[in-house]
């Protein structure tokens, strides 16, 4: 099976070894990966923003470069969800294209019917699923699937589970006050609990949370879900 790899923004100028893991976990379950350069942004930031003729011209290229592909599949479930449901009012059409776009834990427990992919990661965590994947998606089971096969990981089960991490893209630059404090919120009732990990499956979160912890000084350590499932070899 060959698949298109969509590549977020932030996981390609910020978390490069998560799109390293997705290419060795599909790889693994005899998935070829086909990259192609021309990708660019979805268009999410100037969607949000309220720029849509930007936004739109995204989407375009988009659609243009992976219409090719019978499968798409991306680690990040914010980038998805702007494909998979809101192309069609910026377009003002559908798009078959978009229907073929899956995160990357939907694809592996939906069409590849995994479970269980031998990972080892000792330890009690929290599992932040950002608010598009959350609600715009198939919400947080696909993740929560893979997670509980994970040899020695505890998922422990926290009130802020469904908090925003106050990320929100442009959100966070216009209200970078309001941003960081639904973020430190999140994470000092995070800190109450004897955890080793917080755990993510989208990079955009976890850069939020990131630079929250290490500024304040809160939380475990922060990794991408499918770091944890590809193994940790970089």
């Amino acid at each position: 099976m060959r698949v298109g790899l969509f590549i977020p923004c932030y996981v390609d100028q910020c978390f490069p070894q998560v799109g390293r893991a997705a290419v060795r976990l599909l790889r693994r379950l005899g998935v070829e990966c086909d990259f192609d350069p021309r990708q660019t942004c979805c268009g999410q930031p100037a969607y949000n923003g309220g720029y849509w003729e930007h936004a739109r011209r995204a989407a375009e290229h988009f659609v243009r470069v992976f219409d090719r592909f019978e499968t798409i599949v991306a680690p990040g479930g914010s980038c998805v969800s702007m494909v998979r449901r809101h192309y069609r009012d910026l377009l003002g059409r559908d798009e078959p294209v978009t229907a073929r776009v899956h995160e990357l834990c939907e694809f592996l427990t939906q069409t590849l019917n995994v479970d269980d992919l031998g990972a080892v990661l000792p330890g009690r965590a929290a599992l932040h699923v950002p608010c598009h994947m959350l609600r715009g998606l198939d919400g947080s089971g696909p993740v929560r699937r893979l997670l509980r096969s994970v040899r020695g990981l505890e998922v422990v089960d926290l009130p802020s589970d469904s908090w925003c991490c106050g990320f929100g893209g442009v959100f966070s630059v216009k209200f970078p006050h309001l941003s960081a404090a639904m973020g430190l919120r999140k994470l000092r009732e995070m800190s109450r609990e004897r955890l080793d990990y917080v755990l993510s499956p989208d990079a955009s979160c976890l850069m939020q949370l990131d630079g929250l912890a290490r500024r304040h000084g809160l939380g475990p350590r922060r990794l991408h879900v499918v770091e944890v499932l590809a193994g940790l070899e970089e």
